[in-house]
């Protein structure tokens, strides 16, 4: 892999992926969503890697999709041609992925940011679904993850009338985990993503799957599949390591198994 729109870089154990097209405030183009995903993948097969980030650069994180490569599209092109089915890739990526968001998070941006599994926001950090500018609605979770993060009335009003969230309102509603100043919101996620790096990684992936799952199973269904999946970290060797550890007062070691 080659990449052109995007850098990769591993730091210890966190794969860390910048979107490259600062002319473009990181538009997400299709070419863009490739070589993402296959870094996602890249970087969810290494043993070596136990968390991923997501960035861009201070002035955006990315500022949409690229409308020049929908623009003429027609709706048969769009169903057969299927343009966002290349973002599916992030939903399969077992890991965890942090977006470390500044400046513009807009359109797609946003919504890549939301599939995320916790965002760290720079104080310039700017979150919308403009689409509607364009004629058009969110077509990539938006008006789904974001109603069940904000509730109805504020998606209501960002998905009809383009209102903008500041960084302080976005934690306010519980979009974001943590806000930082611009100088240092990228080296705060990357400390974070290190910590999960840190855990357990058989606890981390079911954790993961069982947060998500809340999202998309009734209760009865959701506190199933959570007692499963305890009941499984039991077959682990962290399982064994993790309580032995903290019965005997010190660092468990984690071997992933």
């Amino acid at each position: 892999m080659n990449p052109q729109y995007i850098l990769v870089e591993k730091i210890e154990r966190v794969g860390l992926i910048r979107f490259n097209r600062p002319k473009a405030l990181n538009a997400l183009s299709p070419e863009l969503m490739d070589e993402l995903g296959q870094a996602l993948e890249a970087f969810d097969a290494d043993p070596d890697i136990g968390a991923i980030v997501l960035t861009g650069n201070e002035r955006a994180f990315a500022a949409g999709a690229d409308i020049k490569a929908m623009a003429t599209a027609s709706a048969a092109e769009m169903l057969l041609n299927d343009l966002i089915a290349r973002w599916e890739t992030i939903h399969h990526i077992k890991k965890p992925i942090i977006a470390a968001v500044s400046g513009y998070a807009l359109g797609g941006g946003f919504e890549l940011a939301m599939a995320c599994d916790m965002i760290v926001a720079s104080e310039s950090a700017q979150f919308g679904q403009p689409e509607i500018n364009l004629g058009v609605i969110p077509g990539f979770g938006g008006t789904q993850r974001l109603t069940r993060a904000v509730g109805k009335a504020l998606a209501m009003e960002m998905v009809l009338l383009d209102r903008r969230l500041s960084a302080q309102e976005a934690l306010q509603y519980g979009l974001v985990n943590h806000v930082y100043p611009v100088e240092i919101y990228l080296e705060e996620a990357l400390k974070l993503a290190q910590k999960l790096a840190g855990q357990a990684p058989v606890a981390v992936r079911l954790g993961k799957e069982a947060v998500n799952k809340a999202f998309e199973l009734s209760l009865h269904e959701g506190l199933a599949f959570e007692r499963r999946a305890f009941q499984i970290l039991f077959a682990t060797e962290d399982q064994k390591e993790g309580m032995a550890a903290f019965i005997e007062k010190r660092r468990p070691q984690w071997k992933g198994r």
